[in-house]
């Protein structure tokens, strides 16, 4: 038997020997010989020619070949250009590699399943091409159970000749035996959490519609007097409780001074506010620039402590920890936490504080973040599409109808009395600020969240750093949820909120999110290629996914152009989301590991300021204690009287510093030098799926094939490290 034709057309299932009716057409213009039509567009063209138009001469037939072939060689030359530069990525990556995480012992078990995955899809892909070659039937056959195998044609006897064919059909029988029933209950099991996720979804963006329709948010419980005074002022005059404020950080070289510049700025009565910038950096230079910029604002009537840890225990947790044990930290009734790229605004504390005033029963209240750089490169954009749906949506609709969400770490004031009930600061787990909300919410305090009051920071710029980010943020709610659970199941709570916390908060948006995201789209999605009998619909690879992505940017629609990168970037990082979550919940090594996020020392401009507040600038509209206004003019020309900062920063001994000395140390290069990594766990996935999109086209699965092509090349990309900052 002679083999098929192996033209892309026959793939997608087009007829090429479909023929019309020969049709011979006679010119108007006797100059130019006959033309034979031959295809099914004779009809159209019969009945134009009817209506008295004019058909086309052959003149003009050379010229849209010549036109349609000058399109096809652009196009052929624009794929070569593209590949041609990928490859040549590809060979600088490599020449100049340096490997990722998954060669330490330990972390290289996900990295040897797809590597064997791998190898098993190309002899797979041989044995496939091989039977197309020889002609048999590769079409997904009419069938999903067992039961329905009998429609499924197998080779006879008599059409095989040799090994290679016994053992295509000894795989054939098996995969139809064994393989294939248990592929379609996990795939159908995944489809059915990946529903429940996306019902899940809706439901937090209708609650989202319904308070933006009604304006639902908290507010103040203060009786204002006048019509005209504003409600924040009016609350804010007269309410001052003590407010401790930390900046915990650890190596922050490039944003120490700007964090501590913003936080001594904040708009509180000084005798009542206290600063502690908690510093845990291991770097001696690093702390005597911390140590001269603290001195720097004591010098200028702020009351502001520098601390700094002998024994660095417990990471974030442990430095929190320690600063509360301080004896005069019993004298401040709220604190406020801020991490040190965050630059709060001028009146944080007037627009948050008020709203404890008589509510004993409140907690925390939340800020949202936003991003000095979140335009830098494609992986800010994508981040903040997540982070903005993130607050938009999933903080403020929990906060509004349940009063209770994780605590994010930064940018929110706690009642110290909500803290000390909870059982304070733990270092169980990597993940102390969603610790600490859990217990606190099982104690029976609230929590609101203020969607308008917002706080600058940055968002990671390089893929390596926003992987360790991810890592972190997706194992320790594993961790989190093991030790919990009997806490939660003793709990004087109501059983809604047991609920809550375990079904909804823990498994689904911890635990079942991650897996059917890297279960669906990067194994069984592949398998189903190799094993037609499994089906996996297209409204499960393409629509579904599209319309939630268009949900989750709904917040941001600025970033409506990359919808399509999005989806396909949300499945790369499942890799990486999955395997936290499951070394967070068998509590493998990797689970304690905490890597400080690397910051680029991003400071605000006056447009970002104005980006993330209605009102003019806080400068600018600051009243002070008397009702007037505050002559921004004269405090602009002292500023600019005095000698630049540098030249007058204290140590703490009280000598003055050698500026020199300390710019030359600092301006030391770093030993390692930097550069971009290699990624094996994407790349080895990136492989597996343009090998499963090479087989896709010999069953004319069309969806399936644009699928797994572009993911397969968004894994390549992340794993070469082509996204985001692109160290040299």
């Amino acid at each position: 038997m002679a083999p098929p034709s192996l033209f892309l057309s026959d793939f997608f299932g087009r007829d090429s020997n479909q023929k019309g009716t020969p049709v011979v057409v006679k010119m108007e213009n006797q100059n130019y010989s006959l033309v034979q039509i031959d295809g099914p567009e004779v009809a159209v063209t019969l009945k134009s020619m009817e209506k008295g138009q004019k058909g086309k001469n052959a003149k003009q037939f050379t010229w849209v070949l010549l036109l349609r072939a000058h399109r096809a060689v652009g196009c052929v030359a624009w794929f070569a250009s593209g590949f041609w530069s990928l490859l040549g990525a590809i060979k600088k990556r490599f020449s100049d590699r340096s490997s990722d995480d998954s060669e330490k012992p330990g972390k290289r078990r996900l990295y040897k399943f797809i590597k064997a995955f791998l190898f098993l899809s190309l002899i797979c892909l041989a044995f496939e091409i091989f039977a197309h070659w020889k002609g048999w039937q590769l079409k997904k056959p009419e069938f999903q159970f067992p039961e329905n195998m009998g429609n499924f044609h197998l080779p006879e006897t008599e059409e095989i000749k040799g090994w290679l064919e016994k053992a295509y059909i000894f795989w054939l029988s098996v995969r139809v035996d064994y393989v294939a029933y248990p592929i379609q209950m996990l795939s159908n099991f995944c489809i059915v959490l990946f529903m429940i996720q996306s019902v899940d979804r809706m439901i937090l963006c209708v609650g989202c519609f319904w308070i933006k329709i009604w304006n639902i948010k908290p507010r103040i419980n203060e009786q204002v007097n006048g019509p005209g005074d504003d409600l924040e002022l009016a609350s804010s005059r007269f309410y001052h409780p003590m407010v401790l404020v930390q900046i915990p950080m650890c190596n922050e070289r490039e944003v120490y001074e700007q964090s501590i510049s913003t936080v001594c700025q904040l708009d509180w009565p000084k005798h009542r506010l206290l600063i502690q910038v908690l510093d845990d950096s291991d770097d001696e230079n690093i702390q005597n620039l911390i140590r001269a910029e603290v001195n720097k604002w004591k010098d200028k009537g702020i009351n502001i402590i520098y601390r700094h840890r002998l024994v660095r225990t417990g990471y974030k947790a442990g430095n929190l920890k320690s600063a509360m044990s301080c004896d005069y930290v019993k004298d401040y009734e709220f604190v406020a936490i801020f991490d040190a790229d965050f630059q709060p605004n001028p009146d944080f504390l007037k627009q948050t504080i008020p709203h404890f005033k008589d509510n004993p029963e409140l907690g925390l209240v939340q800020s949202r973040w936003v991003f000095v750089n979140k335009d830098e490169n494609l992986l800010t954009r994508l981040q903040n599409i997540n982070l903005c749906f993130h607050f938009e949506v999933e903080q403020q609709v929990n906060g509004v109808f349940l009063n209770f969400f994780g605590f994010n770490g930064t940018a929110g004031v706690w009642r110290i009395k909500a803290l000390e009930d909870s059982g304070g600061w733990m270092e169980r787990t990597t993940v102390e600020d969603m610790d600490i909300a859990v217990r606190a919410h099982l104690q029976g305090w609230k929590f609101i969240y203020l969607n308008d009051v917002k706080a600058l920071c940055e968002l990671p710029e390089s893929y390596e750093t926003y992987r360790k980010q991810q890592h972190r943020w997706h194992s320790g709610p594993m961790q989190l949820f093991r030790l919990c659970i009997p806490a939660i199941i003793k709990s004087k709570i109501s059983i809604f909120k047991k609920a809550n916390l375990v079904l909804l908060f823990f498994l689904l948006r911890k635990l079942v999110l991650p897996f059917y995201s890297f279960t669906l789209f990067c194994v069984i999605l592949p398998l189903t290629m190799f094993i037609p009998e499994a089906e996996l619909p297209a409204w499960v690879i393409c629509y579904v996914p599209i319309v939630m992505s268009i949900l989750n940017i709904l917040p941001s629609p600025k970033s409506f152009p990359f919808v399509i990168p999005y989806l396909l970037f949300e499945n790369t990082m499942s890799v990486t989301k999955f395997n936290a979550m499951i070394s967070g919940l068998f509590q493998l090594t990797s689970s304690y590991e905490w890597v400080v996020t690397k910051k680029a020392g991003r400071s605000s401009s006056e447009s970002d300021l104005f980006a993330f507040s209605e009102n003019p600038r806080p400068e600018l509209s600051r009243r002070v204690s008397d009702g007037g206004l505050l002559e921004l003019g004269n405090k602009w020309k002292e500023e600019s009287e005095k000698p630049s900062p540098e030249l007058s920063r204290r140590v703490s001994d009280g000598g003055f510093l050698d500026l020199d000395k300390l710019k030359e140390e600092n301006a030391k290069p770093l030993k390692e030098k930097k550069r971009n990594k290699i990624y094996k766990n994407e790349l080895a996935l990136a492989c597996l799926l343009l090998t499963a999109a090479v087989r896709s086209l010999l069953s004319a699965q069309g969806i399936h094939f644009y699928f797994l092509l572009f993911q397969g090349v968004t894994f390549l990309m992340v794993g070469l490290d082509l996204i985001g900052e692109q160290v040299s």
